[in-house]
C-alpha cells in the first residue's frame, strides 16, 4: 500500500510539472527567462533574472569576424565593404555595458524616440544603435560599415544595418531593444515572409518561434535606406519605455 501511494504521489508530481509550460508564478511573478535569450552568446553575454527585470551584463564585443579586430586577431578579416574604416580596433576599447529591462515589457501610452548611442543589444554581444552617426544621417558613415553594417565610433562597435553575420533576408532573432521588447529580422516567423502589418516603429504582435503566445516585437523593416543599399536595424521611435544602459 505504502508503495502504491508513494507512486501515485511521484506521478502526480510529474503531471503537474509537465502539464504548464508557464513561466510565471500565481501572481504573475517570473520565473523563467523568456526563450529568446537562450540564443544569446554566452561567452559575451551574461543574462539572469533579477526580481521583475531581466539583466543583460555584455562584454559589447561581437562574436563574429569584422575587420574592426585588427590585423592578427583570430575574428580578424579584410575589408570588404567598408572602404573608410574608422582608425579604431575593438581590443582598444572596453565595451561592456549592463542592460535591465522588464521581464514582462508593455506598451507604452506614448512612443520615445531614440537617441545616439546604444539602443539595444544583439545576440552576438555587440551594441546595436539607430539610423544616425552623430547628429546627421548615416549616409556620412557609410564607408566605414563592415559587412555586417557595424563599425566603430566613437567607441564601442556597434550595428546600424542588418547585421548579415548571421542574419540576412531571415527570420532570425537579432537581439534585445532598451525599452524590453525583441528584434527579429526582415521575415515573420508566424507567416514565413515579410511582415505588412508593422506599425511605424516596424513592430507588431504575433507568435514567433520562440513563444506560441502572441507578443509584440520589432522587424528590421523592409525599406532600403538611403544610398547604403542596405536595411537599418531600428529606426524607432520605441513602443515601450527605453532604459538606460550602464
Amino acid at each position: 500500500m505504502t508503495l502504491i501511494i508513494s507512486l501515485v504521489f511521484i506521478a502526480f508530481i510529474s503531471c503537474s510539472n509537465d502539464d504548464t509550460n508557464d513561466t510565471t508564478d500565481d501572481d504573475g511573478t517570473v520565473t523563467e527567462l523568456h526563450a529568446a535569450f537562450a540564443e544569446f552568446d554566452t561567452d559575451e553575454t551574461d543574462i539572469y533574472l533579477d526580481g521583475s527585470n531581466v539583466v543583460i551584463e555584455t562584454t559589447g564585443n561581437p562574436n563574429h569576424t569584422t575587420p574592426y579586430w585588427g590585423v592578427g586577431n583570430e575574428l580578424y578579416v579584410a575589408p570588404t565593404t567598408a572602404t573608410a574604416m574608422t582608425p579604431s580596433l575593438i581590443p582598444n576599447f572596453d565595451g561592456s555595458a549592463t542592460l535591465r529591462v522588464s521581464a514582462s515589457p508593455q506598451l507604452a501610452a506614448n512612443t520615445t524616440a531614440t537617441s545616439l548611442g546604444i539602443i539595444g543589444v544583439a545576440i552576438s554581444g555587440a551594441a546595436i544603435f539607430n539610423d544616425q552617426e552623430g547628429n546627421g544621417p548615416l549616409d556620412q558613415a557609410v564607408g566605414s560599415l563592415d559587412y555586417s553594417g557595424a563599425h566603430i565610433g566613437p567607441s564601442v562597435y556597434h550595428y546600424h544595418l542588418e547585421p548579415k553575420a548571421w542574419s540576412d533576408d531571415d527570420e532570425d532573432l537579432i537581439g534585445i531593444l532598451t525599452d524590453g521588447f525583441f528584434m527579429y529580422g526582415r521575415k515573420c516567423n508566424s507567416t514565413g515572409t515579410y511582415p505588412t502589418d508593422l506599425d511605424t516603429s516596424g513592430g507588431h504582435t504575433s507568435v514567433t518561434q520562440h513563444t506560441d503566445v502572441a507578443e509584440y516585437h520589432y522587424h528590421i523593416i523592409n525599406e532600403i535606406y538611403s544610398n547604403t543599399g542596405r536595411y537599418v536595424v531600428f529606426i524607432g521611435p520605441f513602443k515601450g519605455t527605453p532604459n538606460a544602459v550602464n
